[in-house]
């Protein structure tokens, strides 16, 4: 049962830092077409596309959504780890 807490921690904890970098990296100046940013994109979209169809850029230019994913991964990793101690 901890080894499957563990990796639920490992890949909820890779997939926030995935968003993170997400958000620093549209600070700089870099090609959407670079690998890397195509790589990082097709991993972070499936989450983000929909948060920012829902929720609108504050001022026409600030994007929250990557804020609200983290805390909706945050709430469900929660939940999930919860579960999985109930269960035990």
């Amino acid at each position: 049962m901890l080894t499957l807490i563990w990796i639920i921690n490992l890949v909820f904890g890779v997939y926030e830092f995935l968003i993170f970098i997400r958000v620093l990296l549209s600070w700089v100046n870099i090609s959407p077409a670079h690998p890397l940013i195509r790589i990082l994109y097709s991993l972070t979209d499936p989450l983000l596309k929909p948060l920012q169809r829902i929720i609108p850029p504050i001022g026409g230019a600030l994007d929250i959504s990557p804020a609200v994913a983290l805390i909706l991964l945050y709430i469900v990793q929660r939940v999930l780890i919860t579960l999985l101690i109930r269960i035990a």
